[in-house]
């Protein structure tokens, strides 16, 4: 309900600068020091208002001179985080191919949007580009590894300050320039995200890689385009659109691979499971430089770009990963319905 009052408020194409409504999964950035715990021990107060400890972290360690807990601190500062330090199905991973199980009960991705166009709220947290869907419609995903219907949360994009180094996860080795995430919460058998996030078989996150090229993702344009990204250029900043069609993002045919993990960010929940789409998305070199020209602070203070906003590699360890191609025949080209998105119970994909 405080969600669906936030959205009745604005305008189509109308620029903001809200609070998070609600508590969002990339919630927000304050410099300083929490209230509580190890922290007033190892790091001397800050002069200023104390941040809210379940926000207290960031991807680098110094922001302006203040400490701010980055990732090789994370489960180390707060108690509710421990996982992030001790957990052994974290993410991301480095997914080497010859390692990947061909499955090929694995049945294609499903994409439910009701038939209706995608608007909602694209957002600068100061830690990641967002978009925030709108409460209606309800965009739902399903097939492939998962067991029940997942419902879409959040949009996000994660990149680098350079070209082929931007993404969390890597494929062989190799790095992409940016990634996706669809990050979706189990809405058959939980009410919400902060529930789901804590318990079995709660979210899902499809994730798409991106390279620069000289073509560029039609959805991806739609965000990247410089009279949309220019609005958003510093933390809190967020702009709503509508008329999005999300079955645009993905490729006409692709396969995935699948393995168990967690949210990359804190708590580090381990209740994830993820999907890796092996085929990479295109934006050009002046979307990617716009991407890189967001700063993760307010205007009144210095820029620093939102790039690098990623977790480092985790350690795979004994985890399965399992594919719907086969590895042995990486030159057999993606064909029929299992390689396409298959979008409000289409019969063939889209």
């Amino acid at each position: 309900a405080p969600l669906e009052r936030w959205y009745s408020g604005l305008h189509w194409g109308q620029q903001v600068r809200p609070g998070v409504p609600g508590r969002s999964p990339g919630g927000r950035l304050e410099v300083g020091v929490p209230r509580r715990g190890i922290h007033a021990a190892l790091f001397p107060a800050h002069i200023g208002p104390a941040p809210d400890p379940e926000d207290w972290w960031s991807y680098k360690d110094n922001l302006q001179g203040n400490f701010v807990p980055g990732p090789p601190f994370w489960g180390l500062v707060n108690a509710a985080w421990s996982l992030c330090a001790v957990g052994k199905r974290q993410s991301p991973v480095d997914v080497e191919l010859k390692r990947v199980l061909y499955d090929p009960f694995l049945p294609p991705l499903r994409l439910s949007t009701g038939g209706e166009k995608l608007r909602g709220t694209l957002y600068n947290t100061g830690r990641h580009v967002s978009f925030l869907p709108a409460p209606r419609p309800v965009v739902n995903v399903s097939g492939g590894p998962l067991l029940y219907s997942h419902r879409l949360s959040e949009l996000r994009l994660l990149f680098g300050a350079r070209d082929g180094a931007g993404s969390e996860h890597q494929i062989n080795h190799q790095g992409f320039s940016a990634e996706v995430q669809l990050i979706h919460f189990n809405q058959e058998l939980y009410g919400n995200f902060s529930a789901a996030s804590r318990s079995p078989n709660g979210l899902a996150i499809l994730s798409l890689f991106v390279n620069v090229a000289g073509s560029s993702n039609p959805f991806l344009s739609r965000l990247l385009n410089r009279d949309t990204i220019t609005r958003i250029s510093y933390k809190n900043d967020a702009y709503f659109l509508q008329d999005l069609s999300l079955e645009l993002l993905f490729p006409e045919s692709f396969g995935f691979i699948t393995y168990q993990g967690s949210l990359s960010t804190p708590p580090c929940s381990e209740t994830v499971t993820w999907i890796l789409i092996d085929r990479a998305l295109n934006i050009t070199s002046l979307q990617m430089h716009s991407l890189r020209l967001l700063s993760q602070n307010p205007p009144s203070q210095i820029f620093q770009s939102l790039s690098g906003n990623g977790r480092p590699l985790q350690p795979l360890a004994h985890r399965a990963l399992r594919g719907n191609r086969d590895p042995r025949h990486p030159e057999r080209r993606c064909r029929g319905p299992n390689y396409r998105l298959h979008v409000d119970g289409a019969p063939h994909g889209r």
